[in-house]
């Protein structure tokens, strides 16, 4: 594939056809080849674009703020070429992902952050690069491949072809992030970021292996010329010559653009003028851009605070993009053979650029929705502490209630093997407290939370430093696990050592009044086991749900067979086409455009994500909204003065005035050279006094 556009003539065009492809039902075989490649080149994309943001937040490392902003810096950067780089970098983005290459001492993490990191950026400039390149050329390719006569069949493989595009997208976005669900690894289990890249990078290398063979079967143009570039000089001369005859001495034209005539042809400089109508369109686009490329960023990141589960399947939160070519596949038909007809019925002129406004005011409102559900989410999050306070509650190992008062003053009674309800919020760093007549001062840290375990009954004889039996320190989580995981530990409130064990992971030994660290569990059933010291068993399934925090306490007065009592720590609640209006030989010029206006879109949202202004999510899809409803404003006034060309007629004009224009420009020719001639031979020969032209 190339990037370079064909600028010819019509005796060029009439000639282009090089060798007769082979044909199956009336269709040249070659454009099946080109149909199976867009699809799996589109499944590679999406499937690796689509689990991006959670690889950058969970693998890498990063916070919200930085994974978007390389996020929309890659979608940004991808218009340029070649497709076996393409390859390359998402074989290269698989790779990154594996935790074992540098996971030394197999603890699950990787030990050289900054080899995986590098590698990441490489493989997605890399993919930028190939797609950049793809977008642009295969549909046109496609449109190469049929002749004159087969008008009918070219427009049925433009359908077939986006068809591939939306069903590609749509498959790699329902099966990558259930790839990356997976656990997998060497010498630990993590969530399978390798296999989720290293799928699409397998369908690019069939992508590749099936365009390379079908090579011998395709009709290829050879370049005549780059017209992108020829339009910018054109438009550059244009500006140049209107400057150096700016003068009032020199006459005005109707448009600064005929400045170029000297040196181009109308025609050319028709097609430029009604190019850069449509480019001012564009202005305004980025905008809409800026919002419909979050979902693969920020509104992936807010479906990792909600609950996928929705009974008969469950949705992993890089999904929840599949919304869009579901929609696309659903959508366009019904929009195209009922919704426009109908509204073409009532007499309504719901021209291209109508719809477009429209759709915009819709983003818009999506984006309204969006901040909505996050004011929802944000009142459902446990409220953590900010730098200056700490949040203490606690727990009773006793099987009796106890009163606790703290700091003299919050007097409250804690019930036996219980906690007290919610957390209390202090602005001090020591505290004193009164439980069961005996008293204690401790120190916490700002900005934690604790859970502080107390018990009274006598135990004092197994733990040399008796403070910690009566008053235990436990530190909390401060934020929501990630990835939907569920945070659990276990209290040891019996009187001996017990093993803990749930799923494959082993804790190991507790000692009586310890606790366990933090354990991160999937969702559904957590199966776990203990084990006392005499070897006695007790099974437990416990339901989970998403992102949530867990203490279980096994009481002191607990007898292997009974029900393991449950505390929660965290109370969550979870909810659960391109432009058309284009000359002929100009759509490439429009694509650049159209793509660039796509660029634009994502380096706001990178720009708004690291300035990080807004203290609140919502807020900012606010933001988005307002921005983008008074963009919309502005493109519906500038839509309203726009008046539609038909290209073709322009053409087809300036076509007709082409054979007059030559001879004109040849009589000019002519008159040119026989004066030069006159004064030539007139100099050398000053006795002439007449001669005969």
């Amino acid at each position: 594939m190339t990037f370079h556009f064909i600028f010819a003539d019509k005796e060029e065009q009439r000639t282009k056809k090089t060798k007769n492809s082979p044909s199956c039902l009336g269709y040249p075989v070659s454009i099946f080849f080109i149909v199976v490649n867009e699809f799996c080149e589109r499944f590679s994309y999406y499937g690796m674009k689509a689990v991006l943001v959670l690889y950058f937040k969970y693998f890498i490392g990063w916070d919200n703020d930085l994974s978007t902003t390389i996020y929309h810096t890659f979608v940004a950067l991808t218009i340029v070429y070649l497709s076996i780089v393409y390859t390359i970098g998402q074989v290269i983005m698989a790779i990154s992902a594996i935790h074992d290459i540098t996971d030394t001492n197999r603890d699950g993490t990787p030990d050289n952050m900054t080899f995986h990191t590098a590698m990441s950026m490489l493989g997605l400039m890399l993919i930028a690069l190939g797609t950049g390149g793809i977008k642009p050329c295969v549909a046109a390719f496609g449109g190469d491949q049929f002749e004159e006569h087969q008008e009918k069949q070219r427009s049925t493989f433009f359908s077939i072809f986006y068809l591939s595009i939306n069903a590609g997208s749509l498959l790699s976005t329902l099966i990558t992030p259930i790839l990356r669900a997976q656990e997998c690894g060497i010498y630990s289990k993590q969530s399978c970021f390798p296999l989720a890249f290293g799928v699409p990078a397998a369908l690019m290398v069939v992508a590749l292996v099936v365009f390379i063979a079908g090579h011998s079967m395709y009709i290829m143009e050879s370049p005549k010329g780059n017209i992108l570039l020829r339009v910018m000089k054109c438009i550059g001369f244009a500006i140049k010559n209107s400057f150096n005859h700016r003068s009032k001495q020199f006459p005005k034209r109707e448009h600064w653009m005929d400045w170029a005539e000297e040196k181009y042809d109308k025609l050319l400089i028709a097609q430029v003028k009604m190019v850069l109508k449509v480019l001012f369109l564009y202005i305004p686009l980025p905008m809409f851009w800026a919002l419909f490329d979050q979902q693969g960023s920020r509104w992936t990141l807010q479906a990792t605070t909600m609950d996928g589960n929705f009974g008969a399947f469950i949705i992993q939160p890089d999904q929840m993009q599949i919304v869009n070519p579901v929609l696309i596949v659903i959508m366009v038909p019904i929009m195209d053979s009922a919704v426009y007809p109908l509204i073409k019925k009532c007499h309504i002129n719901f021209t291209p650029l109508r719809r477009m406004t429209v759709g915009m005011l819709l983003a818009a409102l999506a984006f309204v929705a969006a901040a909505l559900l996050q004011i929802q989410i944000d009142q459902t999050m446990p409220d953590f502490p900010p730098s200056s306070e700490i949040q203490v509650k606690f727990l009773n190992l006793e099987n009796t209630s106890l009163p606790v008062v703290v700091e003299g003053q919050e007097q409250f009674a804690v019930p036996g093997f219980d906690s007290s309800n919610g957390y209390m919020t202090l602005d001090t760093e020591n505290i004193t407290v009164s439980a069961g007549g005996k008293n204690a001062t401790a120190y916490f840290q700002k900005k934690t939370r604790h859970t502080v375990l107390i018990n009274t009954d006598g135990m004092l004889d197994l733990c040399s430093d008796c403070f910690f039996v009566f008053f235990l320190q436990l530190n909390d989580i401060t934020e929501k696990p990630n990835q939907g995981l569920n945070a659990i530990r276990f209290v040891n409130g019996f009187r001996s050592h017990l093993n803990f064990t749930i799923k494959s992971d082993n804790l190991g030994l507790i000692a009586p009044l310890q606790v366990s660290g933090y354990l991160n569990v999937p969702h559904g059933k957590a199966n776990f086991t203990i084990v006392n010291e005499k070897g006695q068993t007790c099974h437990y399934i416990l339901q989970l749900g998403f992102g949530s925090s867990y203490t279980v306490l096994i009481p002191s007065t607990f007898s292997f067979g009974e029900t393991v009592k449950l505390k929660k720590n965290i109370y969550i609640y979870f909810e659960s086409v391109g432009p058309r209006r284009a000359p002929s030989n100009m759509k490439s010029v429009l694509q650049a455009g159209w793509l660039l206006t796509v660029a634009v879109g994502n380096i706001i949202v990178l720009i708004v994500a690291e300035a990080g202004s807004l203290p609140d999510q919502w807020a900012e899809y606010v933001l988005f909204a307002s921005l983008l409803v008074a963009v919309s404003i502005i493109f519906a006034v500038m839509a309203y003065f726009y008046t539609y060309i038909d290209p073709t007629e322009i053409e087809a004009k300036f076509r007709e005035l082409e054979p007059e224009d030559k001879k004109k420009k040849e009589l000019e020719m002519t008159t040119k050279d026989n004066l030069a001639y006159l004064n030539n031979e007139t100099s050398n020969n000053t006795d002439v006094k007449q001669m005969k032209i």
